[in-house]
Parts: C-alpha cells; structure tokens; sequence
C-alpha cells in the first residue's frame, strides 16, 4: 500500500490493520513454541509481535491493549532469558491475551469513543493471569511506560499527523535494550497490497533484531503479515475487486480477438492458393496467344496482367506472412496478458488456513484429545472467491475429523495407535482442476451401523440398502438432517453441517465426496475449479442453439437407445449403475422449440444436484471448451436455469447453465404435470401378451414392493404417487386392473374407485384397495365405493394380493 492510500487511513484503522498482522503472527509462533519450546527464532519473532503491538497501542492511546501486550511481552522475555520454560498452560496464557488484544483493536474500531479499559474486568484478569505464570523470584519489567511526548519525525511526511507534533525523540533504553530509532523517510518505502475482496492482513516483525520498540509506521504497515521471517513483500497497487473483474472481463475478450485472427491469416492462404490458380491459368492463356500468333497487342496485354497478377501475388504471399506472424505474437501476447491478470485473483491456499492451527489445538484440547495438524500444498495458488467460500467448509470438516473422528489417546493406545492423532489437509492441483483431502486417522466410519441408521430412518427399504456399495451409502452422509453421532454436544451432533458443507462446495462448481477404512481413518476429498473465471465445459446444441455445462457438474454422457427407456409414474427413465434416473428432454424446461424429429439414438448428459439426479436429452455433442466466464448483466436480474455467459472462439456468444437452478426447474414441471413424453420403442407382441396393473400409492416403499411382486408374476406394471396422478393415467392409459390405497394427497383411494366406477368408459376396470385400515367400517367403506377387493398391506407376507389379482385378471 503507498503512502497516499495510507494517508486516507484513520490512526485507529492503522492500529487494527497492525493488530491482525501481529496476532496472526503470534498464533502461528505460540501454537510452534508449544512443541518446540526451545525455538529461539521463534521466540524472538513472537516477542517482536507482542512489542510491536504495544508500541502501536500507546501511540493510539489504546491502554487497555498496552497493558496485555506489556504483560505478554514480561512473559515472553522471561521464557527467553531461561526464568521459565514455556508450558501448554502459558501457550493457553498468551493465545488468550492475543484474543483479547484483537478483540480490543476490532472494538476500538468498531466505537472509538467506547472501546475497552484498562481497568474492565476481562483485561485485569488476562493481566494477572500473565503476571501468574511467571516465576515469582523473576523481577519484572515496569509498569507501562508513558505515553512519548511527540511523534517521529518521518511521520509527518507521511501525511498521517499534524505537522504541529513534528519533533524528534531522543532514543531511550530500557531492560529490553535500545530503543529503535526514527524510521527513514517514505521515499523507498514498498508498495503493499490490499484487496477489497478479503480482509485486511497487514504488518510484519520489526526491521530489527531482538524487542527493541517499533513505532506504527506506514513502513511497518506495508509488511506482509503471512511471512513469519520478516521479509517485504512484493510491491503490488490497490485495486477495488469491480475493477479487476472489469480488467478480466477485457483480457478474456483479448484474448477471443486474438483467436480470431488465426482463421482469419487461414482465409488468407486459401486466396494466396487462389491467387496462385488464377497466374497459372493466366501463363497458360499466354502460352495459347503465342502459338496461335494472335495479336501482338492483345499478347502485349496479357504479359501485362500477367506481370500485375504476378506483383498481387507477391504482395499477398508477403502481407500474409506478416499477418501470420503477427497473430501468433497477438495470440501469444493475449493469453500471457490473460493469465497475468487471472494471477492477481489467486492467493495461496495457505492463506485460508492461518487459523486452522489454533482451531485444531484448542479444539482438540477441550475434547481432551491430542491431535496433530499436518498442511500441505500451502503456496498451492486458488481463486481468492473460491478461498473465501471454502473457510466454512474446511472449517466444519476439520471439527468433525477432530470431533467424530480422533479417538481420545487411551482409546488410540488400547488399539495400538500412537495417542497423538493426525489431521491432513492437502491441495494440489491436479489435472486442471483443485484438490482438497481433509483426512484423520481416527476410528472412520463402520459402514453396518451407518446401513443401519439408513433404514432406521426410513431413507431407503431394508432390501435396497443391504445392496448399497460403500459409495452409495457414503452419500447419505450428505443428506440434510443425517448424522452418525448419538450425542448432540455444541461440537456436533445435531445433523447440520456436512450437507451444506456440499452445497457451498457445488457452489462453485465442485465435488465432494467421502471414504473411509473402519478402524483406520476418514478421507473427505474436495474437487474445485482452481477459478471461477474460467471454466472447462462441454458445449451442447439445444434446438439449435449451443449451451454451456459445467463439466464438474456432469456426472456422465451416453448415448441412449429408445427401446432402454421405461415408464414409471407416468414419466420416462433408464437404469445406470443399478439406479432409475428421469428423462427430460432439455428443449422442454429451456422453453425452446422442439426438434424438427426424433432419432432412435438420444444424446443424454446426466446431471444432479445433492438430492436427485435427471437425464437431459440434448440434440447433440460439441466438445469441451475453456470459457471465459462473463457475468450477465445485474439489469436482467436473475436469469432462469443461466449461471452467466461468454464468448466462443469465432465471438459467437453462449449462455453457461445454471444446474442447481435447472434440476429445480425440472423438478417444478415433474410437480406441476407439464413435462411431455418421450416416446420409448415398445414391441408390439410384448405390449399385446402382458396385462397391464397401475399401481397407486404415495409411498415408495409400498409402490415399489406391489411393483416388483407383480412384475415378477409377468404383469406390466407401472405406478402413480397419488390418487390425482392415478386418476390422470386411468383415462390417458388402458389398463387390466387398478391396485391403489386410501390415504394419499390430492385425491384418496375412496374417491379415485368413485371416478373409476362412475366413469362410462372405466367402470369394467377391476379395483383393488390395499391398506393398512383393516376396521369393517373401512372394508365396508371400500367396497361401497365400488372395490373388487380389499385387503390390508400384511397381505405382501402371503399370496392374497396376487390370488386377488389372478381372480379379477388371470394369468399375466
């Protein structure tokens, strides 16, 4: 940050700016002395942190923080001159004391006419506390010193103080040593980066060595706060996150011109091959004159445009080979520019992680565990959107691997693990895309129980869940609600968390899923674009138009035979990997026209969100292509089923789905009955042998079941959710025998036999009620209604339904 931009900055804003810095820095040392306590580099990066706040504090009049950081310093100089030796109780000590020393700057912020005491109860209390935890024989430094009659004399050249306080200190010594002495001026001062986008991390250790007092300076605002070493950070501008979207959005326009030259220095050769023909057919017209000895004029001009088609194509072969070369330099040019910019979005991932550290520890201590945080890949760079939205994901993942996962350490060494725990993060970047694993080897998942836990919720019937692959069964981990702990505590335990760990994480466009090893540890892995400005898609053509897909959000892509496809409640659907997946044709939820005719072969992407999954049919394939992402503009609001759009290579414009937005959209017209068919190839001899049974009922347990028992007698079966939806497929289908039950929404089973026996047409169609009512009033009931029979559900346990089917239909 310059000079002037520091100008602008209130003396309270520069004091909160240097606290974060610092407290970050003394987190990550304190959290390192508290396994290597005899660290002096450490030690001494630390006292320099607690210093420069204290000499911050009292140029800002901020006693309350003097105080702390006074008290922290007593102890750190004390740890360092041998007095005592640093234990876990006086790590808990001085993380206390940064906490409240940022507590105290956010609130001097925040009410700077309020802000916090010296004298409040907390502070006196941190104080003593830190006063305790040094060795009673140690003396101690002075009480806090008093505030310096001036300021510095560089100060004022900076433009934050009034030149009325110009006057230069004499340096001064304490037990600490020498003072530090006026800065140097802001001539070779660096330039320090802030983005709008993220907050705030500024500041550094002092230039020197040892605790010597560091004055809140522009200078020792402009270190980096992520650079425990001290070092300067590169010299960057600040540039507002509208600006520098603004600035993407033209490189990434500069760089589809650029592509548009390539063709275009093409188009160019085929006329120089052109051009070529036409002086070959123009030598052999004169070759033609000469033999036939014509006119010497005419053969005067002939050698003329000869001569002149000749100089065309020398000038063209010329200019096209500039041409090709300036596209190439054009083409070269645009994508370093554009990668250059994309770079000033991205951060470190470690970034995102500097409190992790101390979230681990302190967790872990309260839980009474031992854990180990092990980070991985931190200079891995991401898109700083990205690293923002991720913090609450990881966060989350991390308390549950320390929580749910880490055994306590006489669990770990009665199964023959070391006490201590390991939590991993790792990122990498691998294959154009971002990898995140947060694992544990703690005691995993033990796949039985979650099983158990699946049916014990009714999410799935008994016989479904025991052919659950691990896989499958992982993915309920995710379902809103769902969670494996018995005891709900303030960690954990009341079901929320990881389901909306995932949608953050389908937010910008990624994956999640889980493993686990029972007994051995848990692995959640994480794949994310490594940015949001540009994205790998697959094009696809729908009614003629081409649509973008984001490809971490396609699960598959297949070609579909006709005669794959079934019904079921009215609706059309296929079978991958063992499960039903719903067809719609894509055209249909994007309110455009219909194709010109059907094809036996349907083009499908596979898409879903994290409760269900739909097959789109689209008219065919374009390929993968890497597109810049351009927002639409705010003006048009929120567009249906559209994420944002960009340009192809030619600067043909194509829109980006929005896939949360379109599974909602077809799960609407799934609601609403508005979705049309799509027509499966039947065989005529099967369609004309097997009787046809509609199944209603609102539950999917019973459906299923009456389903699959018929089936297996031969019938052809398909199935309504509800009495409206069985009333709807009565009159647009035939069927042999309706089998329904009472109590669903829209229409119960009473009044859908009413319509059946009511209508002219469906009166003959054979009834059976199936319910767990087994009152006479209710059989009565029934049958008054118009039922062929009815029966109670315990009758799936025997033949009744299927001996009530045989009598009303026969055979199948």
């Amino acid at each position: 940050m310059s000079d002037r931009d520091l100008s602008r900055l209130s003396m309270l804003e520069l004091f909160c700016m240097e606290v974060r810095a610092q407290v970050a820095m003394l987190n990550e040392g304190l959290l390192t002395l508290e396994s290597q306590p005899a660290a002096p580099e450490v030690l001494a990066s630390v006292m320099r942190a607690a210093h420069s706040i204290k000499g911050a504090a009292r140029m800002v009049h901020v006693q309350a923080a003097v105080a702390i950081a006074h008290g922290m310093e007593d102890c750190l100089v004390a740890a360092r001159s041998g007095a005592i030796a640093l234990t876990s109780a006086h790590i808990d000590g001085l993380l206390q004391g940064a906490d409240l020393l940022q507590a105290i700057a956010e609130r001097s912020l925040a009410d700077p006419t309020y802000g916090i005491a010296p004298e409040d109860p907390e502070v006196q209390g941190v104080v003593a506390m830190l006063s305790a935890l040094i060795q009673p024989d140690r003396p101690q430094s002075s009480e806090a010193e008093p505030l310096p009659e001036a300021l510095p004399e560089a100060l004022p050249d900076s433009g934050l103080f009034p030149a009325t306080e110009r006057r230069i200190e004499p340096p001064r010594t304490d037990e600490r040593g020498p003072r530090a002495e006026a800065p140097a001026p802001l001539a070779a001062l660096p330039v320090e980066v802030l983005s709008p986008a993220a907050p705030v991390s500024l500041g550094g250790p002092p230039r020197e060595t040892g605790a010597e007092r560091t004055p809140l300076t522009p200078e020792v605002l402009s270190r980096s706060s992520g650079d425990a070493s001290g070092a300067i950070a590169n010299r960057v501008v600040r540039v507002s996150a509208e600006n520098l979207n603004r600035l993407m959005g033209l490189a990434g326009e500069s760089l589809v011109e650029a592509n548009w030259l390539e063709p275009f220095a093409d188009s160019l050769l085929k006329l120089k091959a052109s051009q070529q023909e036409l002086y070959s057919h123009l030598e052999q017209l004169q070759d033609m004159l000469r033999s036939r000895q014509s006119d010497p004029r005419l053969e005067e001009q002939c050698s003329l445009t000869l001569q002149k088609a000749n100089d065309c194509r020398q000038l063209l072969s010329d200019r096209q080979s500039e041409l090709d070369l300036f596209a190439r330099r054009s083409s070269s040019l645009a994508d370093r520019l554009y990668r250059e910019v994309i770079s000033t979005h991205m951060r470190p991932f470690g970034d995102s992680g500097q409190g992790f550290p101390r979230l681990v520890r302190d967790l872990a201590k309260r839980l009474g565990k031992r854990v180990r945080l092990e980070m991985i890949g931190k200079s891995v760079l991401v898109d700083r959107d990205i690293l923002e939205k991720l913090e609450v994901p990881l966060t989350h993942l991390l308390q549950n691997a320390i929580d749910h996962g880490v055994e306590p350490p006489e669990v770990r060494l009665a199964h023959g693990k070391p006490a201590e725990g390991t939590v991993r993060i790792e990122a990498v970047h691998r294959a154009g895309m971002l990898s995140i694993t947060i694992s544990d080897d703690g005691g995993g998942i033990d796949l039985e129980r979650l099983r158990a836990q699946v049916i014990a919720r009714n999410l799935t019937a008994p016989e479904m869940a025991d052919r659950l692959s691990e896989t499958e069964l992982m993915e309920f981990l995710f379902l809103p609600g769902f969670s494996t702990v018995q005891a709900v505590t303030d960690v954990s335990g009341r079901g929320v968390g990881l389901d909306v760990v995932q949608s953050v994480v389908q937010e910008v466009g990624g994956t999640l899923r889980a493993t686990s090893q029972f007994g051995q540890g848990m692995s959640f892995h994480l794949q994310l674009p490594l940015t949001l400005s540009v994205i790998r898609t697959l094009l696809v053509e729908i009614s003629g138009e081409p649509y973008a897909f984001p490809l971490t959000r396609i699960d598959r892509v297949l070609m579909l035979s006709r005669s794959e496809i079934s019904l079921s409640e009215n609706h059309p659907f296929f079978v991958l990997n063992r499960q039903s997946v719903g067809l719609v044709p894509a055209y249909q939820v994007l309110q455009l026209p219909p194709p010109s005719a059907e094809t036996e072969v349907l083009t499908t992407v596979v898409i879903s969100d994290r409760l269900s999954r739909c097959g789109l049919i689209v008219d065919r394939l374009l390929g993968e292509h890497s597109l810049v992402v351009r927002p639409i503009d705010p003006r048009l609001g929120k567009v249906a089923n559209i994420s944002a759009a960009a340009l192809l290579e030619d600067g043909s414009p194509v829109l980006i789905v929005d896939v949360e937005d379109l599974v909602r959209s077809i799960d609407n017209l799934l609601v609403s009955g508005k979705l049309g068919q799509i027509n499966p190839m039947t065989h005529p001899a099967i369609a004309k042998t097997h009787k046809r049974v509609l199944v209603v009922d609102d539950s999917i347990t019973v459906r299923e079941m009456e389903r699959k028992l018929l089936e297996n007698k031969g019938y052809q079966v398909e199935v309504a959710v509800n009495g409206m939806d069985g009333w709807n497929a009565v009159r647009s289908g035939h069927y042999d025998l309706v089998v329904t039950d009472i109590d669903m929404p829209r229409m119960n089973g009473i009044e859908l036999v009413n319509q059946i026996k009511s209508h002219a047409n469906l009166k003959q169609t054979p009834v059976i009620i199936v319910s767990y009512k087994d009152r006479d009033e209710d059989k009565v009931l029934g049958l008054d209604a118009g039922a062929d029979y009815y029966l109670t559900k315990s009758s799936f346990h025997d033949d009744t339904l299927l001996r009530a089917v045989i009598d009303l239909i026969g055979e199948a």
